[in-house]
């Protein structure tokens, strides 16, 4: 799968500035599941989910959740707002307040440690996704491949823990475009800025992907530009089974389903964001492929149902449990 969309750096630019940096910040829910590891049945106290895809078992976690104010100026910015309030009354939720997840995803494909994404950065603290796996029985060094789907703050700021890496057994893979366009940034750029310090200095243990590349046995890299000028997301199959690791390609379980060509604030490319949405989307229903969103509601695992012009956000609620 190709996509020959190209963005400009200035309009990539205008959507990364407008990224909120919440570092170290944000509410963990209480959420758990049965695992294979033998975790008790039921809601705990532990940011986590585990899902089983054939062999694989993918865990989500619970990096943080962010509350802002006016969504429609972060998620519809071309629409009406008679018909953001309609919508968002529809699917009885607040046109002035919404809630941000970050979502860091494990799959363990038995061979490898897969961490795709890492969270916000931590401060003088581990970063929050430290926690997180901590919950779900995993420690950074058990870590043995990290990919970074793109270079916005929130995915690769748990790459560092105090000056140090935080997943220090790990190989990394992230796209070449994404890479190559951020590195390049003048200084200055908050995000070039945040990728100098936190992902150059892991570039000699890194692999640069392009489409279809694989950064483990099992898990390939899909195109999906226009979030960032190289956004990637990754099929995970096993036993007949796949699960797409989403990314950012979709921000919102309502506004940026059902409304694709919506204009997200956060996308850099806003017309080659909603063709990527259309055409993911539009696979994902034809499929019945469940993915994982970054910024769905945790724990961020769902399906989608093909409806009028848009589609509809169906989350997962036992298909995939252990």
């Amino acid at each position: 799968m190709t996509n020959p969309i190209n963005l400009s750096r200035r309009s990539a630019l205008l959507g990364a500035a407008a990224l909120p940096l919440v570092a170290g910040s944000g509410v963990l829910l209480s959420v758990g599941r049965t695992s294979a590891a033998g975790h008790s049945a039921g809601k705990t106290n532990a940011p986590f989910a585990h899902f089983k895809v054939g062999d694989f078992v993918v865990t989500t976690l619970l990096a943080g959740a962010n509350p802002s104010e006016e969504p429609q100026k972060t998620f519809a910015m071309n629409a009406s707002p008679e018909d953001f309030a309609a919508a968002s009354t529809a699917n009885f939720i607040s046109t002035e307040k919404y809630v941000t997840y970050f979502t860091p995803t494990i799959v363990n494909t038995g061979a490898d440690v897969v961490l795709f994404d890492t969270g916000l950065p931590g401060g003088d603290n581990a970063p929050n996704v430290v926690a997180a796996m901590a919950s779900a029985g995993y420690a950074p060094e058990d870590v043995t491949v990290v990919v970074i789907t793109h270079m916005h703050p929130d995915h690769i700021g748990g790459l560092m823990n105090v000056g140090n890496p935080t997943f220090p057994n790990a190989k990394y893979f992230t796209g070449s475009a994404e890479y190559n366009f951020w590195s390049n940034m003048d200084a200055g750029n908050r995000v070039g800025d945040m990728v100098a310090g936190l992902v150059t200095p892991l570039a000699d243990k890194m692999t640069f992907l392009e489409d279809g590349g694989s950064p483990a046995s099992g898990i390939t890299a899909i195109t999906a530009f226009g979030h960032t000028p190289g956004h990637m997301t990754y099929m995970v199959e096993s036993g007949g089974q796949q699960l797409l690791l989403a990314a950012d390609f979709a921000n919102h379980y309502v506004w940026s389903l059902a409304y694709p060509d919506w204009e997200v604030r956060f996308d850099g490319d806003k017309a080659a964001a909603a063709a990527t949405r259309k055409r993911v989307l539009g696979m994902l229903a034809a499929d019945k492929i469940p993915f994982i969103g970054y910024h769905m509601p945790f724990p961020a695992v769902g399906y989608v149902e093909a409806v009028d012009s848009g589609f509809r956000y169906v989350p997962e609620s036992y298909q995939l449990a252990l």
